[in-house]
């Protein structure tokens, strides 16, 4: 199915579909649109992702959630795309988490992921983890949907547990939390193909299961398509557009300084009028023109 096809869903209506949900982790407006751009049909926004861009820093629980919604408002501003936002751990209690989701609901999100880590929280791929117990992480979730202002507006629940408590504590904690009522599943961090097959076959007929895809992280990495067929309807890349761009940045960085000139770099970058017809500058001006006196 192409994008075409499922413009206008909901992620609700899309994520009925049976074909697992692909979304790119983008960290800003530019990244976003060209997400959008490459044909997508969903994004991620996540809390590492802000913490690296916005702040230079690492996932360990810097970010605040007005951050974040700043960061969520200007992509929704720019493409059409539904965006599912990382809100960490609400950044505070049920009353936060409260207020968290009615921030980020308005800055356009899609779907809310909330996490049962305590605070300060931290990557789900690093280690020296903590948890908030599962009755407190069932309030928070109960609190999130009575936020919520309409039933479009998802929200999914995230288990840190494989790696504090063992696999199968995280199953019991996303029993439970399903059992709030959530749109959607996250198991983070599973550590073998058998795990994400266990989880797959336990909630994947229920429920929206999401697996997360990092580059070097606890998780096998594989292909959306094969993440599909073993029973995941989302699947992010969420941290690899910033650790591509890093990457890159890096090299360009180097060059500039040994070189005194970006000539070396010429074909590899757009020129000035290639980036400003990538992001519609003449679309813009000509529609500035029909305000004009």
């Amino acid at each position: 199915m192409k994008r075409s096809e499922t413009e206008g869903m909901t992620l609700k209506q899309r994520l009925a579909q049976p074909r697992a949900l692909l979304a790119p982790g983008v960290y800003d407006a530019l990244t976003a649109l060209l997400a959008e751009q490459a044909g997508f049909e969903a994004l991620y926004l996540s809390g590492g992702a802000v913490a690296y861009t916005q702040l230079g820093r690492s996932d360990v629980g810097l970010t605040t959630a007005s951050e974040t919604a700043n960061v969520l408002a200007r992509i929704t501003d720019r493409v059409r795309l539904p965006v599912i936002v990382d809100a960490d751990t609400g950044y505070g209690n049920a009353l936060n988490v409260q207020r968290t989701v009615r921030d980020f609901e308005r800055a356009g999100a899609a779907m809310i992921q909330l996490e049962d880590q305590d605070f300060p929280k931290r990557c789900g791929h690093l280690a020296g983890k903590s948890l908030v117990s599962s009755a407190q992480m069932q309030g928070k979730l109960r609190a999130a949907l009575d936020a919520r202002h309409s039933r479009d507006t998802l929200i999914l629940a995230r288990t840190d547990a494989v790696a504090v408590e063992g696999v199968e504590a995280a199953f019991e904690r996303a029993e439970a939390y399903l059992a709030c009522g959530v749109d959607a599943l996250f198991i983070e961090a599973l550590r073998s193909r058998e795990q994400m097959q266990q989880a797959c076959e336990r909630f994947g007929s229920r429920v929206p299961l999401l697996a997360n895809m990092i580059e070097g992280g606890q998780t096998p990495v594989s292909s959306a398509s094969e993440l599909g067929e073993l029973g995941f309807r989302i699947v992010i890349f969420p941290g690899g557009t910033a650790r591509w761009a890093a990457a890159g940045l890096q090299r360009y960085f180097a060059t500039l300084a040994a070189d005194g000139t970006t000539a070396a770099l010429r074909s590899q970058m757009l020129d000035f009028d290639q980036l400003n017809g990538l992001i519609g500058t003449p679309e813009l001006l000509a529609l500035g023109k029909r305000y004009e006196a």
